[in-house]
């Protein structure tokens, strides 16, 4: 089997450049280390000042052609990835966080599923350090971690899922119902999860099938949204468990421009949440996404578990109904200004 050339995209970004400088070099390391015989890694770089340690290595990874490197003087995660593929020389595209740990042949496990012409995407399994530590099922330290790493698919989670339910694959509720983390076996899926995805470039060169530069902020959605238009073009996305990764899912820095503590965080997460659906959902499908979102994210029940005080239901249900109407003005603007303002700049920059 002739494997393909990937292009693995990484986009970071690093308010408090210390501790996320080292998670990005940690993720460099991890992917250099990778077996499989052709890829390339384009960091797509929004941070603005490195400590020195990390500005050498960069330059040092970049001088030895091990890393193509991209500074650019924005922060946006959809923009940077849109920046990244058309960079990319790949036939395949996987995107990764700059926070995350790869076990031995992650990149294989990819690439090897698009030797099924129906596969347009790739959607790999996510283990999410926090959830990992709350099962006590996390190991801290160098030593332990690349073994720990290798064995993380025969951990017992305490729950695993063969068949995703039926509404796993429902555009309206889908999102509530499809589990990367618990599910063991392999199977189509209606979206991917943005730290551990890959897709055919042609879904972009050909399709035209690129990222919505409007998602803002942490751009929650903005693969769902993605991924929905990618279905349309006959593509299909299969789900992979043995293409797994850990997430650490730091607060801040990484593919995002705010922290997920902040106001401006919950009004762009409605947002995007609206947005998504306007584009995509017919009228029933937008109501049920909108009730589903209203009783977990607001009102604060399962799978969400919130709190049930009246005052933050009261602030949840503000930033609810915000963020509804900012995505019906980003859908009026849509009129005349579709909001890829970083793939234009980019595009009419003398310097590319």
């Amino acid at each position: 089997m002739t494997l393909p050339l990937l292009s693995v995209i990484i986009p970071t970004f690093g308010p408090d450049a210390p501790s996320r400088d080292k998670l990005l070099r940690d993720t460099l390391v991890n992917v250099l280390e990778q077996d499989y015989p052709s890829f390339e890694i384009i960091v797509v770089d929004q941070t603005p000042t490195h400590e020195p340690q990390t500005q050498a290595y960069l330059e040092q990874l970049a001088k030895d052609k091990k890393i193509t490197w991209f500074k650019v003087n924005w922060a946006s995660l959809p923009g940077a990835r849109n920046y990244g593929v058309r960079r990319a020389s790949g036939e395949i595209i996987v995107f990764i966080d700059d926070d995350i740990i790869m076990p031995p042949g992650y990149l294989e496990a990819h690439a090897r599923n698009y030797t099924n012409p129906e596969i347009g995407a790739v959607a790999g399994r996510v283990f999410d350090k926090m959830k990992l530590s709350e099962t006590g099922n996390w190991k801290e330290g160098e030593a332990v971690r690349e073994e720990f790493v290798k064995m993380l698919p025969q951990l017992n989670l305490k729950r695993q899922v063969e068949e995703l339910p039926p509404q796993a694959m429902d555009p309206g509720i889908a999102w509530y119902y499809i589990d990367l983390v618990h599910t063991v076996k392999p199977q189509w899926v209606i979206s991917a999860r943005g730290c551990n995805m890959s897709y055919r470039r042609e879904i972009f060169t050909k399709h035209g099938v690129w990222f919505d530069e409007r998602f803002r902020g942490s751009a929650v959605r903005e693969e769902s949204d993605f991924c929905l238009r990618l279905r349309k073009t006959g593509y299909q996305i299969w789900y992979d468990p043995e293409a797994y990764l850990v997430h650490l899912a730091e607060e801040t820095g990484g593919c995002h421009d705010v922290s997920t503590r902040s106001l401006k965080y919950q009004m762009t997460f409605y947002h995007n949440h609206f947005l998504m659906a306007l584009k995509n959902l017919t009228l029933n499908q937008q109501l049920r996404l909108y009730a589903k979102l209203f009783d977990c994210h607001v009102l604060g029940n399962p799978p969400c578990n919130k709190s049930g005080s009246p005052i933050k239901i009261l602030t949840r249900g503000g930033f609810y109904s915000l963020g509804f109407m900012d995505a019906i003005a980003t859908m009026v603007k849509g009129n005349w200004d579709d909001g890829q303002n970083y793939t234009k700049q980019d595009l009419l920059s003398p310097n590319q």
